[in-house]
């Protein structure tokens, strides 16, 4: 297993990471994990319906995007939130989706936390597993065809492993030679199946081997490390050296989703193992020991964070729901007749009791 940054924070390897992109790793890891926190909250409040964590897999998705170009695509599964935010998306945009309100740019329509930002190159999630990893070798392919210099990432659980579209995706990535990037983010769980009840292999990364794909696994909370491996891949998908496959080991520290509870599948101490491992407290270790962060930057940051939170959901709650329109709009370039005569219909149901 591949690993660069031990876990008391120290390499024998020095990334070539710029200072300031370290700094930036760093702090979007930390948005990610306080908006985790205020995301869960909002949920059990009733303020939201629903919330996906991310906590102890921030490293994996700040990583990789780090090591990528914006012009790059992501297709992520529903845990990578802090892609976005590392491209540039402000918290707002995102808040304002989880309550569904007029500035959501899905217009309510979505699940809340299955966000897409076009902006940022980062394709609408699914919620049925896998889908996401043929869409990614698809678009890969058509990218390569047009001899444009990009390259797709695709982010799958160790469950996605065991669906047919990882097998189809897999299979045509390796036989068209598309420049993807197959990113597996191994938490130990999909959602209560272990991970010894999902495959029979001793490493997901060994299922590369059956398609003719290059693939290795790494320590998913070592952030450096995911930098290093996903750079190294990008850099020979550019050069038509095709996919190549990553899987990274870590764990999901919190539930799944708000709708489920850990408790009941697993035990506390194997989550208190894991949260030793805790990828920001690693990261930060490193950090300090080049003199890039203290406890005052670190009290700065979380302040200027929570702030900026606060008021995006201040925004957000405060903003009214969609027109009523968006019921019908965005599925024909003319909306038939039928559909008008039942928007109308709303519309006079609407005002009797407004």
């Amino acid at each position: 297993m591949r690993q660069v940054l031990t876990p008391d924070g120290n390499t024998s390897k020095e990334p070539k990471i710029p200072n300031k992109d370290l700094v930036k790793m760093y702090e979007m890891m930390v948005q990610v994990r306080l908006l985790d926190e205020k995301g869960i909250r909002l949920q059990r409040q009733g303020r939201i319906g629903f919330y996906v964590p991310s906590t102890g897999q921030e490293a994996t998705q700040i990583g990789l995007v780090a090591a990528l170009k914006d012009s790059d695509w992501i297709f992520p599964s529903y845990r990578e939130i802090g892609i976005v935010f590392y491209r540039g998306i402000p918290l707002q945009h995102i808040i304002d989706q989880w309550f569904g309100n007029a500035n959501d740019t899905h217009k309510g329509r979505r699940l809340s936390c299955l966000v897409g930002v076009r902006e940022a190159n980062f394709v609408n999630p699914s919620a049925p597993i896998g889908t996401q990893i043929v869409q990614a070798a698809g678009v890969a392919y058509g990218m390569a065809h047009k001899k444009e210099k990009k390259i797709t990432a695709v982010f799958f659980g160790d469950g996605a492993t065991s669906s047919n579209d990882f097998h189809s995706g897999m299979n045509f990535a390796s036989v068209l030679k598309t420049p993807t990037i197959f990113f597996c983010q191994n938490n130990q769980w999909a959602i209560s199946v272990p991970l010894s009840r999902q495959t029979a292999s001793e490493k997901i990364a060994d299922k590369a081997k059956g398609y003719g794909m290059p693939g290795e696994q790494i320590d998913g909370n070592d952030i450096i490390g995911v930098f290093a491996a996903v750079k190294e891949a990008a850099d020979k998908a550019r050069k038509g050296e095709g996919p190549y496959f990553i899987e990274a080991i870590t764990y999901r520290l919190g539930p799944h989703t708000t709708s489920d509870d850990p408790k009941k599948y697993r035990e506390d101490s194997e989550v208190e193992q894991w949260r030793a491992k805790d990828p920001i407290l690693r990261f930060r270790k490193f950090l300090e020991n080049k003199g890039l962060w203290d406890d005052k930057k670190e009290k700065t940051w979380r302040e200027e964070v929570l702030k900026e939170i606060d008021e995006a959901v201040d925004k957000a709650e405060a903003t009214g729901p969609p027109e009523i329109d968006t019921i019908f709009t965005d599925v024909y370039k003319e909306m038939p007749w039928h559909l008008k005569e039942q928007l109308e219909d709303l519309k006079q149901f609407k005002r009797r009791y407004e």
